[in-house]
């Protein structure tokens, strides 16, 4: 059992007591209390929502024209959600939607047409409105055929377009109305089409949603959501104890997963996308830029022991520069092996008999110091001195990204696709230092051609064997070592059916639905 101070507990009843329901007719709902691990949400506009946070309330209120099946992050389970059916054009340019009909936004803002798809299309296009703007820089037009008919007109072939209209950041729909009308007031107030509307947000407190009982696919069985707003984990795992929550922002620690499985008082749910981590290799940094000493790298990492450390259940070794269960992963070219004899042959016959010494900037959080550690000590082993530099993590970030710093280790959740990885970790305009700088750290370019090739290809088949291709040729040139990832860990009472096996959450927290129940 955790000790917690008498200033947590004041603040966590201060929280409790806002978020009370009073009054005999509300006791009898059926109230979902959720608890992630932010401080409050920055923005309710799907378009803008960025933050972990912020990303699970908005799942729970939007619909794109495609859908992920609940408790899926996999693509290959998209299913049709506001659009009911489509097709694709022999070129593979025009892509034309046919609209459920009869889908109510909430509260008074009408039915959803063909109007509200181009716009929401173009607002998520445009810079000025959306974060996600670059998702859609395929798209030269999209079209109102009919009032519920929506095309498409792509600049080139692609066979992954349909991902990017998925209900997930920029593919959600919004109100044409409702936002033209809100303006700014939009991200406060929004409207989607869900089967959660919101209702109200207590600054730093919670957000609450409500059923939306016309929602298309039926009304859902919980009447409301509150979201509340429990930074700490030991504070929002009091809350559970103390019958306060439902569903909780767990730790990702093994023993205390495996703890809290023993402990019988509830339910814990580890599913994907993770935050993939990768050791970059610096290839524009003696000595790393001969492959020989980049090989040597490679072989002096155990991923195994790494993943002992964390622990199986969240923290699973990685096998190739793409993360575990997207598409188009490829790992049959396999990790590399273990052999630090083998490290030091190579750097001897790279010239470095004795041994090489490399600077490293690392961040000072927990989820990942105590990990280079690890690798600073596996690679001593072999000859090669890690000097790190630990810092902040904002400095982290900063310094990172002006290529000062031998390796990096970094983690990162993207839609589950081999592209979105490969796009931005390893295409040449992406590395560090450039203005159309991502986040390439090892200033990777063997892959160029396969990964833009990929891009234009409107057969799924073809596009999947550039991808593979791609990660062959990273991994032979070793621009990064895949380490591990790092899986998402919620609690939940066994009171609470989801209706649906949880694997996987797109929004990094389970999704609501109106399939899901509560008995107390």
């Amino acid at each position: 059992m955790a000790i917690f101070n008498k200033a947590i507990a004041a603040s966590l009843l201060s929280i409790l007591a806002a978020t009370a329901v009073v009054g005999p007719a509300a006791a009898q709902d059926a109230v979902l209390r959720v608890s992630p691990n932010g401080v409050d949400i920055a923005t309710l506009d799907p378009h803008r929502a960025v933050s972990t946070t912020d990303k699970a309330p908005v799942a729970w209120m939007f619909n794109g024209l495609v859908r992920f099946l609940p408790g899926s992050a996999d693509p290959n389970t998209l299913e049709p959600d506001l659009a009911e059916s489509w097709e694709v054009s022999e070129d593979g340019l025009t892509w034309t939607f046919k609209l459920r009909q009869g889908v109510k936004f909430h509260g008074e803002w009408g039915e959803l047409t063909a109007d509200d798809v181009v716009y929401s299309i173009q607002r998520a296009s445009s810079p000025e409105t959306s974060s996600f703007s670059a998702t859609f820089a395929n798209v030269d037009e999209v079209s109102k055929v009919d009032d519920y008919t929506v095309a498409f007109q792509l600049n080139h072939p692609d066979a992954a377009f349909i991902n990017m209209l998925a209900n997930f950041q920029g593919g959600n729909i919004v109100s044409k109305r409702a936002a033209e009308e809100l303006g700014a007031n939009f991200a406060n107030q929004p409207v989607g089409t869900g089967p959660f509307m919101f209702d109200t947000h207590v600054t730093q407190q919670k957000v609450t949603l409500v059923a939306n009982e016309a929602y298309f696919r039926g009304a859902p069985k919980i009447d409301r959501i509150d979201y509340l707003f429990i930074p700490s984990d030991s504070s929002r795992e009091l809350a559970y104890n103390s019958g306060e929550l439902d569903i909780f922002y767990a730790r990702r620690d093994q023993v205390w997963i495996d703890m809290a499985r023993q402990s019988g008082n509830m339910t814990i749910d580890v599913f994907s996308p993770g935050e993939y981590r990768l050791l970059h290799v610096n290839r524009t940094i003696a000595p790393l830029d001969d492959v020989r000493v980049r090989q040597a790298v490679a072989h002096a990492i155990n991923t195994k022991d790494i993943e002992l450390f964390v622990g199986s259940d969240i923290g699973p070794a990685g096998c190739s520069v793409i993360p575990s269960n997207y598409l188009g992963e490829d790992c049959s070219y396999g990790a590399y092996e273990y052999d630090v004899e083998l490290a030091k042959s190579l750097l001897a016959e790279a010239g470095h008999p004795n041994g090489i010494a490399i600077s490293m900037v690392s961040s000072n959080i927990s989820a990942h110091l105590p990990v280079v550690e690890i690798l600073q000590a596996q690679l001593a082993q072999a000859g090669i001195t890690l000097n790190i530099n630990v810092v902040d993590h904002p400095t982290y970030h900063e310094q990172i990204r002006k290529n000062v710093s031998g390796m990096v280790f970094y983690g990162a959740a993207r839609f589950p696709v081999a592209d979105t990885y490969l796009t931005e970790f390893f295409n040449s305009p992406a590395s560090v230092g450039q203005p159309t700088a991502i986040a390439n750290f090892s200033h990777c370019d063997v892959a160029d051609e396969q990964i833009a090739a990929a891009k234009h290809e409107a057969d799924r088949d073809r596009q999947i064997e550039l991808w593979a291709e791609a990660q062959r040729l990273i991994h032979e040139d070793v621009c990064a070592v895949p380490i591990n990832d790092m899986l998402q860990v919620w609690g939940r009472n066994e009171g609470v059916d989801y209706g649906y096996e949880l694997i996987g959450a797109l929004n990094l927290a389970p999704p609501v639905t109106e399939r899901t129940t509560l008995t107390r």
